[in-house]
């Protein structure tokens, strides 16, 4: 068994959960699992290439076959904000909207909001009901 290859692992367990727990980005787990099979082999007295063969072999497979599951599963719904979550919905024009003289609002959800066509031959009057289709800054684009 050699004792350096042994420090060397923890020491990477270590550096890899430090930037995990930074991080929090999912991105460095893997490394840290493959670190640990690698300490384990190298405390049964695997041979150094077998080491580092599982190392970089076993942080692969967590990277590819885990990641997205974890991604998907652990990584907490993020809620959508205000103006994320205005896509889609419709809302009522209080000033015309007309790209080509700069002009348009509407209400939405009681707010008045910057708008503008998502083509600039196309107009709404007041009291129409346009959808939003996306938000580009502080301005809604409707359809």
């Amino acid at each position: 068994m050699d004792s350096t290859m042994i420090f060397i692992w923890i020491a990477l367990i270590i550096v890899f959960l430090i930037i995990e727990i930074a991080t929090v980005g999912l991105a460095t787990i893997w490394f840290a699992g493959g670190a640990v099979v690698a300490l384990l082999v190298g405390l049964i007295g695997g041979p150094i290439w077998l080491q580092v063969l599982l190392f970089f072999v076993v942080s692969v497979l967590l990277l590819v076959f885990t990641r997205p599951w974890a991604v998907k599963y652990i990584t907490p719904h993020k809620t959508k904000t205000n103006y994320e979550s205005a896509v889609g919905k419709t809302v009522r024009v209080t000033e015309k909207i007309d790209n080509v003289a700069g002009t348009g609002t509407v209400l939405l959800g009681g707010q008045e909001w910057t708008a503008r066509s998502e083509r600039d031959d196309v107009t709404f009057e007041v009291d129409s009901l346009p959808r939003v289709m996306a938000v580009s800054g502080v301005k809604l684009i409707v359809r």
